[in-house]
């Protein structure tokens, strides 16, 4: 791998991880607040790729179709904590498990009924259209760095409302002792559903965000939700810093490891057997980096203080 395609490789690896972290963080938020296990989250991210497509697409503006669809995915995360997970707090995290699994097979069955099999696409906006050169003969898109910025700027304003106000206050005390913060006047219910539709708005601006450079489609958030579980459990169940750390380095490990472990393999055996190697290799690549960095700190790269 030269170093034109290793640059390369690393900005679409970090692009990749902020759109991890907004998947991430909202999940991280729920485990860590409400101790809640929802692997419908990866649905959310879904449903608002979907609808980004569809207002861009009946409004003919992208700008339009992000500014509707973020209030869409919150309202849709509101309606699902009220119709489903709210009945789920006080279960057992196997019941939770079998519940929001049943969401994602009716959600991605939904979404078929609603728009069809077929691949939906989301145009790139005129003004990120085209790319921006980074070295001689290199130009990169432009909207994937808007994505790079996006993210950057999310995590910023994330980390000031969890730790710079009260309400990330009461986030962070629902975290520790959710008993002793309803003792002392706060609905702790209304808390939980506020968290949880902030959690949903963010994975469906990844959504949305992903869709123009990628096929919208019945299941796309499945492998995502993976990935955002392991880096939940990377940087530290209800951190959102160590989400933020997590995600940028599964994104690197996962983008560069898919290019640079066939190469590798190359050193070893013939190109037909490299190349297969290689990608059974890079596919395992971040479980081993998990494992790796859990042995060493078992509750994660960055704990939520207790």
């Amino acid at each position: 791998m030269n170093t034109t395609l290793l640059l390369v490789q690393g900005l679409n690896g970090l692009q990749f991880g902020v759109l991890l972290f907004l998947v991430a963080a909202g999940l991280t938020l729920v485990f860590g607040v409400m101790d809640f296990i929802n692997l419908a989250h990866g649905v959310q991210y879904m449903v608002g790729a979907y609808l980004g497509a569809s207002l861009a697409a009946l409004t003919g503006s992208f700008w339009l179709g992000l500014l509707l669809a973020l209030p869409a995915a919150l309202v849709f995360g509101l309606v699902l904590e009220f119709l489903v997970f709210r009945h789920l707090y006080d279960r057992d995290h196997l019941s939770q498990v079998l519940a929001t699994f049943g969401v994602i097979l009716f959600l991605n069955e939904g979404v078929k009924v609603v728009f069809g099999a077929a691949p939906m696409q989301m145009p790139v906006p005129d003004l990120l259209s085209g790319g921006v050169p980074l070295m001689d003969g290199l130009l990169y898109p432009t909207y994937r760095l808007a994505i790079l910025a996006a993210g950057l700027a999310t995590a910023a304003l994330l980390w000031f409302l969890v730790e710079r106000t009260r309400a990330g206050m009461l986030v962070r005390a629902g975290a520790t002792n959710a008993p002793m913060v309803a003792a002392l006047g706060v609905d702790i219910r209304r808390l939980f559903m506020l968290v949880f539709g902030f959690g949903a708005m963010l994975a469906g601006f990844a959504g949305v965000m992903a869709a123009p450079i990628l096929s919208v489609e019945p299941g796309m958030g499945d492998n995502l939700l993976i990935l955002a579980f392991v880096v939940i459990v990377i940087g530290g169940i209800g951190s959102v810093r160590g989400a933020f750390v997590a995600a940028l380095l599964v994104g690197l490990v996962e983008t560069i490891g898919r290019g640079l472990m066939p190469d590798l393999m190359r050193l070893f055996m013939d190109a037909s057997s490299a190349r297969q190697t290689g990608a059974a290799l890079a596919s395992m690549l971040v479980y081993i980096v998990m494992a790796a960095i859990l042995a060493f700190r078992p509750a994660g790269l960055f704990p939520a203080r207790a």
